[in-house]
């Protein structure tokens, strides 16, 4: 069973996966002159809660092509570039990259989406199917 995630920023989330929590929280935060616009779904379990998917829309003058957006998310998320193991996928709106837990692609110069999603949540199958049913709305231009 899947369900649809809402709107978020201009974008329509339209496939979530039943193994992704029902408690959901928006969030608006800027990091190094990028905008976020972040929605956040998690489960309680038995030690407090788990965050089952994040996804962010990111907009900001920085986020010029998918190298941009791939360094950028590198530093916000602490990642070593080195080792951070993505592949290409085709995702409807632009250029994307890939990895096990997250997948992320720029849909125009200034706005980029990012999807990240727990293993045990979603697998890197579900995780893509998640990703490329995110979609710009009539409206989600800049």
């Amino acid at each position: 069973m899947t369900r649809s995630g809402g709107e978020l920023g201009g974008f329509h989330i339209g496939h979530l996966p039943a193994e992704v929590g029902e408690q959901v929280s928006d969030f608006a935060t800027e990091w190094e002159d990028v905008r976020f616009a972040t929605r956040v779904w998690e489960r309680q379990v038995e030690d407090g809660y788990r965050v089952d998917l994040r996804v962010h829309v990111l907009r900001g003058d920085r986020l010029t092509d998918l190298g941009a957006v791939r360094d950028f998310l590198a530093d916000y998320h602490e990642r070593d570039t080195a080792t951070w193991e993505l592949v290409d996928f085709a995702h409807p709106d632009g250029p994307a990259l890939a990895g096990d837990t997250e997948a992320f692609w720029l849909v125009e110069p200034g706005v980029a989406v990012d999807v990240l999603a727990d293993p045990r949540a979603a697998d890197p199958t579900t995780l893509r199917a998640i990703a490329e049913n995110v979609t710009r709305t009539p409206a989600g231009t800049r």
